[in-house]
Order: C-alpha cells, then sequence, then structure tokens
C-alpha cells in the first residue's frame, strides 16, 4: 500500500453541525467510562459524512472530543482506506472495486469509463468539482460483479453504458437506487431464485 498522507491544503477550522455534535455525544456516550477512544472511527467517519473528507482539523476535533492524541487519531484515520485525505467530488466519488472477480467481469472498463467521463488520474477532480474516482480492493459484492462504491452505497451488476448512466443521473441529482442495476436481488442468479423451491410433484 503506498503512503496516505493529509492533504497539502486544509481548511482553516471544523466543526460539527449542531445535529452532528449531537449525535457524536450520544455515540460516545454508550461507551463505559475510559472507553470511549473506541468511537474515534465511528466519529471520523460522520467528519467524514458532513465534510466529504476527512480534513487536518476535523482529525484533531475528534481526537479533541475522545481525549486522545492527535497522532493517534492521525493514525487510523491513514490508515483505513476508507477516510479520504483529499477532497473528493461534492457529488459523487466513485470507488470502482478492481479485485479479481469484478475485474474478471469487466471492471476495467469501468475504470475506461472513469477517466473519459470525470479525470485521467484517480483522486483527480472532475473539471466542475463534482465527481472523482479511485481504484480500491473488494467492496464485498463479489457475486453482483462489477460494481462501485460511491459513497456508502453499492452499484452492482454493472457494464460500462450502465455506469454512464448512472454518473449523468447523479449529475441531474435524481441518483439511481442503489444495489443491482439489473433488478436481481440480493446475489440471487440473473435468472431468479433457484432454492427453497417445492419439488416437483410435492403436495
Amino acid at each position: 500500500m503506498s503512503n496516505r498522507r493529509l492533504h497539502p491544503e486544509q481548511p482553516s477550522h471544523f466543526a460539527f453541525t449542531p445535529e452532528n455534535l449531537e449525535w457524536c455525544k450520544a455515540t460516545i456516550a454508550k461507551y463505559p467510562p475510559g472507553k470511549q477512544a473506541s468511537a474515534v472511527i465511528l466519529l471520523l467517519w460522520r467528519a467524514q459524512e458532513q465534510e466529504g473528507w476527512c480534513t487536518e482539523p476535523a482529525i484533531r476535533a475528534v481526537a479533541d472530543m475522545l481525549g486522545m492524541a492527535y497522532i493517534r487519531v492521525y493514525e487510523i484515520a491513514t490508515f483505513y482506506t476508507m477516510f479520504q485525505l483529499s477532497p473528493v467530488g461534492t457529488v459523487a466519488h466513485v470507488q470502482v472495486c478492481g479485485t479479481t472477480p469484478c475485474l474478471l467481469r469487466g471492471a476495467d472498463k469501468l475504470l475506461d469509463v472513469c477517466k473519459h467521463k470525470i479525470a485521467e488520474h484517480s483522486h483527480e477532480l472532475s473539471a466542475d468539482g463534482k465527481f472523482s474516482w479511485e481504484e480500491v480492493e473488494c467492496l464485498g459484492s463479489c457475486a453482483n460483479a462489477p460494481m462501485v462504491q460511491i459513497f456508502k452505497d453499492t452499484y452492482e451488476d454493472l457494464t460500462p453504458e450502465i455506469l454512464e448512466q448512472m454518473l449523468e443521473s447523479f449529475a441531474k441529482g435524481t441518483p439511481p437506487k442503489p444495489g443491482s442495476q439489473i433488478g436481481r436481488t440480493a446475489s440471487c442468479p440473473k435468472s431468479g431464485p433457484t432454492t427453497l423451491k417445492s419439488p416437483v410433484g410435492a403436495s
């Protein structure tokens, strides 16, 4: 894994919104006294959802809330690739799964779409700042490969054409419903479920 570093340009400050601050306090209260540091990933994720990426001021704010050293929270933010350390698209950050099952099902063509429609290089913002993309490791929907994750939702059973349509929908403010984009239920076969059916001739 390449070294992960904070983006060189950072906002001057960070503060949770009143609603998010209340959520953070309630989350911290779920842990026994002295164990509040266990909430660090949850608070970092909420900060990222609020800002779009995990900023250095947000890391310090979370550390202060949990009574942790700044370096400890920095270590967590830079270790887990779920945390974005640089600005991402304000409308959609597309994470393309590049693990073997997805590659065998055409993920390389999805990467080509991202390079053509968004930007040539990963973690590079589109011209309007609304989109960005990156290739990631397994996102856990191998049976419905290839797939992408956009923020916290997954979109499965993709083709290059479907992904292009999805990006256009996001741009128009009408994102598609998460999950399979061909109507598949969970990870059942494309032809429909084949199990839990009564045998032929059973009474």
